[in-house]
């Protein structure tokens, strides 16, 4: 049984890239993780940008810092980016976010995509029993 922590790709939006010329990158982790265009585009800014705060990350993306704050943990919880707590000289702390590396994000597409093909594939096998 297909059993990832990641969501279930998006089957309308794999037709949507097949009848396209050619996705995007941002077009692919979309459907591949079932994640939102914002999100996708978080990603690929935290990569240009790593180690970046909330709110800097919020001012490159033109976005609300809340809005970018849940893109975030939903990167963190698709394994595509983690934060490390950044203790401040005059007391509290920030969040510094860095990007999972393009190759392994990469691999991680590659593997999620797997697993789910391996899942339909085995539905197929099913029909009919």
């Amino acid at each position: 049984m297909y059993d990832s922590h990641m969501s279930d790709p998006d089957p309308q939006r794999f037709r949507t890239l097949m009848l396209g010329d050619e996705p995007s990158f941002e077009n692919v982790m979309t459907c591949v993780f079932s994640i939102q265009p914002h999100e996708s585009h978080t990603y690929r800014v935290l990569l240009e940008q790593p180690n970046s705060t909330t709110e800097e990350l919020a001012a490159e993306t033109d976005r609300d810092r809340s809005n970018v704050s849940r893109s975030l943990a939903t990167l963190r919880e698709k394994g595509l980016a983690s934060r490390r707590r950044h203790l401040l000289d005059g007391g509290g702390h920030v969040y510094r976010h860095e990007p999972t590396p393009l190759e392994d994000a990469k691999d991680l597409m590659h593997q999620t995509l797997d697993e789910w093909c391996a899942y339909v594939h085995g539905r197929i096998d099913e029909f009919g029993e």
